[in-house]
């Protein structure tokens, strides 16, 4: 507090210095920056009284966050240096006319030299606003996406998933996302209303394989798995089909048929919890590839290419090759 003083106290004397110089050698420029610095004095101690009642007293008891009470705390100096602004050019200029025109440019000034500024404010509040989304939710907003940890004014914080990790786990980066993305680009919230996605396994099978049999049991491990999920679903479908206008979703796993020149594929889809997708996928496969092992009347297929005359065989989800 003692510097802040020490700034008062010397705006306020430039202040009397001036204005006894203009006492004594008539002048209005010199008595119009006499009350420039009375303005700077006065503005300059509201900020700090306001700004020691609001981001010590008012702040720390409702405010946790330190970014948040800086923010609050650099938004009352913008406020603070626009007053001074103004009411210098009320000072320094007499005519109505020319002050509405020194407004105006000042206004454009603003706008053209801080619109990023505004446009990320703007973006802040509307999504405080229209629960865009909130802090927890798991969003993507064009080739980002990532666990929302904070929302601020200016700019929202996720942890990063996806990239060179698979499964839509955390990377373990920090991505700082302006909010100004949110009012032309597309948000994707993957648990605004629920917690669930569904999500697909695709196996091929040869065309001599007993495909009938291949289907029921495939479905019945996957029914088994994600038989609390599938109940779960269906009662948060009902729940956000009173605030939406949502047809009715099929929310059992279903295992589809696609015939193709090399293969029977089977596409086997369910629900998942939209964190836990990896895991449940990871779980399914290692029964689905155990079902394959216990029978021997259904088989995986493979992809088989001649070239020059070397017989290639690729394993399908494989990235190595066995050459005869």
């Amino acid at each position: 507090m003692i510097r802040e003083a020490g700034y008062f106290l010397l705006f306020t004397a430039l202040a009397v210095v001036l204005n006894r110089a203009a006492y004594y050698y008539p002048s209005p420029e010199m008595l119009k920056l006499s009350l420039t610095f009375l303005a700077i004095a006065l503005v300059y101690l509201g900020y700090v009284v306001i700004g020691y009642v609001v981001t010590s007293l008012i702040a720390t008891k409702y405010i946790q966050d330190k970014k948040t009470r800086y923010s609050l705390n650099k938004a009352l100096f913008i406020l603070s240096l626009l007053a001074v602004v103004i009411i210098g050019i009320r000072i320094w200029v007499e005519e109505t006319q020319s002050l509405l025109i020194s407004y105006g440019i000042l206004a454009a000034g603003l706008a053209i030299a801080l619109q990023d500024v505004l446009r990320n404010f703007v973006g802040g509040i509307y999504i405080m606003l229209s629960g865009m989304f909130r802090v927890g939710d798991r969003i993507s907003i064009g080739e980002t996406a990532g666990d929302v940890m904070d929302v601020g004014i200016m700019n929202s914080t996720l942890m990063e998933i996806g990239k060179w990790v698979n499964g839509d786990q955390p990377t373990g980066r920090i991505v700082i996302i302006p909010n100004a993305v949110v009012i032309s680009g597309i948000v994707h919230n993957y648990t605004k209303d629920h917690n669930f996605i569904w999500d697909e396994i695709t196996l091929p099978l040869t065309y001599d394989s007993d495909w009938k049999a291949a289907i029921q049991v495939f479905y019945a491990i996957v029914l088994e798995e994600t038989k609390e999920l599938t109940f779960q679903a269906e009662a948060e479908i009902e729940r956000i089909g009173e605030k939406y206008y949502l047809p009715k979703k099929v929310v059992e796993p279903s295992v589809y048929t696609t015939l193709t020149d090399n293969w029977i594929r089977l596409d086997i889809r369910y629900v998942t919890d939209t964190r836990q997708r990896r895991l449940l996928r990871d779980k399914i496969m290692k029964r689905l590839m155990e079902a394959v092992d216990a029978h021997a009347e259904f088989t995986i297929a493979s992809e088989s290419m001649e070239i020059q005359g070397t017989h290639v065989i690729t394993m399908r989800g494989n990235a190595a090759g066995e050459e005869q």
